[in-house]
């Protein structure tokens, strides 16, 4: 074995030994960097004849391309056994089922809205829809509040830019302005008809949606849904009120045994008005009273304010918190689980 065959397999070996790509680059620099051992093998060309040259020329140079060869096969080999271990660490198990995306579902607050315009449906009652930003003749005025009264102070309202300082713009803090803006549309469509001195159809509808008061707590939200109903006619009385809404309860809480109490109270846009609550005769709330919503006879100044006669036309209201009648129905005892975005909980009601 001449020299040049003993320096190709002495750079096979040595690049075979190389256990990272690391490695090797030191191996080749011994071989084929600017002081490697071909290298000073063409350096010490320079005393050659010319016929020598090209004869040790010829020779160097196919030893050179031997131990490149060696080298790219080495580098390869070292590239292949990085691939098949990143291939073993990320390997996937074709008979695991697969990873489905997660099925969404109503909010509980949602299936509740949904259950109680179900419920009221099923008894001939609209559902009305409204601005959450609201004027205050609507929110307040033309619901028989008082100028001094404390639900109009920064306390408990939030106020926003645009109206004017006499008729500021305001997040309503309840759904009884869409009660008005649907009655006030319902007489402007039969004004003919009762200028006339016919009979107008009988307002009934119901007022969903959110609504937004400066309160926080584990039963309170600065923002919370309710729920409003009105029903106005010519021979509606306070007993359709006690009638309609204890077949309510009943159907949405499945308990045909659900007592109702109607508690004397105060309200400015109704007169008389009324408390209501419930009592559950089983479960683990038998025997507590508890207050689901208020009620009573509209006002004679908000039926004025609807453009109808108060001493033609009559009616009842309530209203109710579908939050509070959604914690009662799942067991839930605070308020903030339902708007925290929590999943986890969210999902069991799905």
């Amino acid at each position: 074995m001449n020299e040049l065959d003993s320096l190709v397999e002495s750079a096979t070996q040595l690049f075979a030994q190389s256990a990272t790509p690391a490695d090797l680059e030191n191996a080749k620099a011994q071989f084929l960097g600017k002081s490697g051992r071909v290298t000073e093998l063409m350096k010490g060309m320079a005393q050659l004849s010319v016929e020598e040259k090209k004869s040790r020329g010829a020779a160097i140079n196919v030893a050179k391309q031997a131990i490149e060869a060696a080298l790219t096969a080495r580098r390869q080999a070292l590239a292949d056994a990085e691939l098949q271990l990143q291939l073993k660490a990320e390997a996937l198990d074709v008979s695991l089922p697969g990873r489905q995306r997660g099925q969404g579902g109503l909010h509980p607050v949602s299936l509740t809205l949904e259950r109680i315009q179900g419920i009221f449906g099923s008894m001939g009652f609209d559902v009305a829809e409204g601005p959450e930003i609201e004027t205050d003749w609507f929110n307040f005025t033309a619901l028989n509040t008082p100028e001094d009264h404390p639900a109009r102070s920064m306390h408990d309202t939030f106020y926003v830019e645009g109206g004017t300082a006499t008729a500021p713009n305001l997040l309503r803090t309840h759904t009884s302005p869409m009660q008005i803006r649907h009655a006030v549309q319902h007489v402007k469509k039969h004004r003919a008809a009762l200028d006339a001195g016919q009979a107008m159809p009988e307002i009934r509808v119901i007022a969903p949606g959110r609504t937004y008061r400066v309160d926080s707590d584990a039963t309170h939200s600065p923002m919370f849904h309710q729920c409003e109903g009105l029903w106005v006619g010519e021979n509606v009385s306070f007993k359709d009120l006690k009638v309609i809404f204890t077949d309510f309860c009943r159907t949405f809480f499945e308990s045909e045994d659900l007592v109702l109490r109607f508690r004397p109270s105060f309200f400015p846009f109704t007169e008389p008005s009324a408390e209501i609550d419930i009592q559950f005769q089983t479960g683990p709330l038998a025997g507590s009273w508890l207050e689901v919503a208020g009620s009573g006879q509209v006002h004679p100044n908000v039926v004025r304010n609807m453009g109808l006669d108060p001493e033609k036309y009559i009616g009842f209201a309530f209203g109710m918190g579908p939050d509070r009648l959604t914690m009662l129905r799942y067991g839930v005892n605070d308020l903030r689980l339902f708007f925290d975005g929590d999943i986890r909980f969210l999902s069991q009601f799905q």
